[in-house]
């Protein structure tokens, strides 16, 4: 997947560059026009809490909605630049992308970890379409398929779910309270404890993203333009869904070395596993906590996959609609 997306890159920067230089000289400012709009639509995640980390695994199950808004201005008979807002929810679900009779898969069932994640994406794209149009906006092809590639600024709040009594064995004074909890701010992998196997660092909330896709524009009426778009979000994080590296002992997360606010619900979400219904391998430990065996333990070091970073796919409908531009009239003196 890196080298398709270094290849992809490589390509788009190549052809916009190209068609640049060849479309400034024949393409007159009064040509140029602006468009604001709105894209409903649909997010998916890739990463550790898919059957498999590639496109392939998709579950309709954790669909999610998306919206946003943008403003697009064409340069050049092909090319456009769009800045757009977007508000994308993402989720996973052991539970959900795996089952308890599947032999492939049922590491991941018991693993039993699950989230979701609001990201908040502003970006800046090119737009290349597939066939020119270099006359007045009312004149532009009925139907035109285009690529796109760019550069966005996101932040991204990973949360999961916890129902107060669903952790085997806890006394009511280690429990906390049903609800949604940030799971950045509870070091689930050891984040804020120094000790040996722990990650050094709390992984950061904003961060960059390379948004590319492809879709396709109707034209509707001389205002009005209708398109279907399928964009991919290459991530530097392995974070959006909170999973990345090993498991950390439970007593690491207790111990005062953990800066952080509720120790308890750092050891909850660090391991769901005690909470995925099987008992034969339950295992209560002295301090309260139970797991299955072999999770929740920094001998298993499992937790997560860290050598490819998530991935989130937006596709989406959109309504545009064409600002008249302002004519320039000739001054008589």
């Amino acid at each position: 997947m890196k080298r398709f997306t270094t290849l992809f890159l490589l390509l788009t920067v190549v052809l916009t560059t190209v068609a640049i230089e060849a479309e400034a000289q024949r393409f007159t400012k009064r040509k140029e026009y602006s468009t604001v709009g709105i894209q409903l639509g649909a997010s998916n995640y890739f990463g550790d809490l898919v059957p498999q980390p590639n496109f392939t695994s998709m579950r309709i199950k954790s669909t999610r909605p998306s919206v946003g808004i943008n403003y697009t201005h064409r340069h050049f008979p092909r090319i456009s630049s769009r800045v757009a807002f977007n508000w994308n929810r993402i989720a996973g679900d052991d539970a959900l992308a795996a089952g308890p009779d599947e032999g492939e898969n049922l590491g991941r069932y018991r693993r039993n970890l699950s989230f979701r994640n609001d990201i908040k994406e502003l970006s800046a794209v090119a737009i290349i379409d597939l066939f020119e149009n270099r006359n007045y906006y009312r004149r532009r092809p009925d139907f035109v398929p285009y690529g796109f590639i760019g550069v966005a600024v996101m932040h991204h709040n990973p949360k999961a779910y916890y129902e107060n009594g669903s952790h085997p064995g806890l006394s009511a004074d280690q429990d906390i309270p049903s609800g949604w909890y940030a799971l950045q701010p509870l070091g689930t992998e050891g984040q804020f404890v120094d000790h040996p196997g722990t990650v050094s660092d709390p992984y950061s909330r904003v961060q960059i993203a390379i948004p590319f896709g492809l879709g396709v524009r109707y034209k509707l009426d001389r205002n009005w333009d209708f398109s279907f778009e399928v964009g991919w979000r290459a991530t530097f994080t392995d974070y959006l869904d909170d999973v990345s590296t090993a498991h950390v002992d439970k007593n690491v997360l207790l111990s005062e070395g953990n800066r952080v606010d509720n120790r308890n619900a750092s050891v909850i979400f660090s391991d769901r596993s005690a909470e995925s219904g099987f008992t034969n391998d339950l295992i209560t430990e002295p301090n309260g906590f139970s797991r299955l065996r072999p999770y929740g333990t920094s001998n298993n070091r499992t937790r997560g996959n860290s050598s490819d970073n998530d991935w989130y796919i937006q596709t989406s409908l959109g309504l545009n609609y064409i600002l008249n531009p302002r004519v320039r009239r000739p001054k008589f003196r």
